[in-house]
């Protein structure tokens, strides 16, 4: 059995990334920070989504002895430049929620005919402070002019995803965990582990 530390506190990216894991992966472990009682947060000083998910993975690697999956994700939207990029999640100041981001970002986009965006996501993997393999992946959409849908967190309500004709907030766990950036990331893992990349 291996045990993998998750280096998030976001519920949510938590229950995406656990419910994608364990989908195949029977001898894995997975721990959260609260499981091992760390609340120290990590400054994501990174300029990309690589960057600061290593700059995770190490760190609580480093803190916990535990091998530590670090992820960073965000939403780049064409029009704004990539913005809010890394920013994602301080995009309306720290300590603004996922409604006060979602405002922000329509406020910015009001008149604004070009909706195209991505999310995207980097997957690092470290041990003892340093990295071994680091993934990524990105999904395109568009950015819609209001909120559709209850489920997701973040950006989702916004993000519609012309394949399956809904937004990303409307999609079961199990249709994003099919199509979204993160997932694409975590295939990648998948597949570096089943090859024995934790055997190192």
């Amino acid at each position: 059995m291996t045990t993998l530390l998750l280096a998030t506190c976001n519920q949510g990216k938590k229950r995406e990334i656990e419910n994608y894991l364990q989908q195949g992966l029977a001898d894995i472990r997975l721990l959260s920070l609260a499981d091992v009682n760390v609340n120290a947060d990590v400054s994501e000083t990174g300029a990309t989504f690589a960057e600061n998910a290593r700059l995770k993975a190490d760190y609580y690697s480093l803190r916990t002895g535990l091998d530590t999956l670090g992820d960073d994700s965000g939403l780049e939207v064409m029009a704004l430049g990539g913005r809010p990029g890394v920013l994602s999640a301080r995009y309306a100041g720290e300590g603004a929620n996922d409604d006060a981001r979602i405002q922000k970002l329509l406020a910015e986009m009001q008149g604004i005919i070009e909706r195209r965006a991505r999310f995207v996501s980097a997957v690092c993997i470290s041990r003892n402070g340093s990295a071994l393999a680091t993934f990524s992946g990105q999904v395109e959409g568009e950015i819609l002019f209001a909120k559709r849908g209850e489920g997701g967190f973040g950006y989702d309500p916004l993000f519609f995803y012309q394949p399956l004709g809904k937004t990303f907030a409307e999609l079961t766990l199990e249709e994003k965990n099919r199509v979204s950036h993160r997932a694409r990331a975590l295939e990648q893992f998948k597949i570096f582990f089943l090859h024995g990349g934790l055997a190192l």
